[in-house]
């Protein structure tokens, strides 16, 4: 069944989305070639404690295998769980996904973005581009009387139509006093199943399209955590956390600049654990 919100629940949610988009933000204007993806995961532990926040992906568990990292960071051919290292150095020419994921006063707040560093091939520009819009015209079909599935196709139908393909094995999803609530919310269609469910006022969802330059297929790197392009290609990933409504979708995970600064960012020839 799919959760939803009460007056209570939706004020808290307001409070973790932005705490987690103001994050992210402050993570994308620390994007530069030279930093490693340890050290923008560190600046984004520090940010979220700021705020009095934890990170929801510390520590988050799949069987035996805990999440090492505070936030996810995703480099090129990464398309999402990529785990910040002090051996990738961010370099002009990649794209760097950043998924800020945090657990305030009981609820969850998801968002990610995709950033690219200085100039990109023209055909990866136009990935961001339509992964980017991919998500505008997925909320767009957040309204009630609209089915899940409605959102599924929307995306699917943009995305293919710029010759780039949806990535299958991974959804978006509801969010709130967990990070992985009902429903699933995947970036393609199946028609193979029954009708997706009805959206109603009070959802709170977490709508993310995964897209990649060429095959739509993945697979796992031996950290057991990152997913990458199975043919090594580029992806791009887009995140915002949208609150159903009788006016039609909101989006939460919007940044509220007047927060702390962004902490100063170490060198990544400086000495520090792995």
């Amino acid at each position: 069944m799919i959760p939803i919100k009460n007056k209570d629940g939706i004020a808290r949610m307001r409070e973790s989305c932005a705490i987690a988009a103001t994050v992210l933000h402050r993570l994308k204007e620390m994007v530069q070639p030279g930093i490693s993806t340890y050290d923008l995961d560190q600046a984004a532990r520090q940010l979220i404690a700021q705020h009095g926040a934890r990170s929801a992906c510390y520590g988050y568990q799949i069987g035996s295998r805990r999440y090492p990292a505070y936030s996810c960071i995703s480099v090129n051919e990464e398309v999402v769980h990529g785990i910040g290292s002090l051996k990738r150095i961010l370099r002009e020419g990649d794209i760097v996904s950043l998924d800020v994921v945090i657990e305030y006063n009981g609820y969850v707040g998801d968002n990610a973005f995709t950033v690219k560093l200085g100039k990109v091939a023209p055909r990866v520009d136009e990935l961001l581009s339509v992964t980017q819009e991919a998500l505008n015209i997925g909320i767009a079909q957040a309204v009630i009387g609209n089915r899940i599935g409605d959102i599924s196709e929307a995306v699917q139908a943009f995305v293919e139509s710029h010759g780039f393909t949806v990535v299958r094995e991974m959804v978006g999803h509801g969010v709130g006093v967990s990070m992985h609530e009902e429903p699933q919310i995947p970036n393609f269609l199946d028609r193979a199943k029954k009708k997706t469910e009805l959206i109603r006022a009070g959802m709170t969802l977490a709508i993310e399209p995964m897209v990649n330059l060429g095959v739509a297929k993945t697979k796992t790197l031996s950290d057991g955590w990152t997913i990458v392009t199975a043919d090594g290609s580029p992806s791009a990933h887009f995140e915002h956390t949208v609150l159903t409504t009788e006016k039609g979708p909101e989006i939460l995970t919007i940044p509220r600049l007047t927060s702390p600064s962004v902490p100063t960012a170490h060198s990544s020839a400086a000495v520090r654990p792995s």
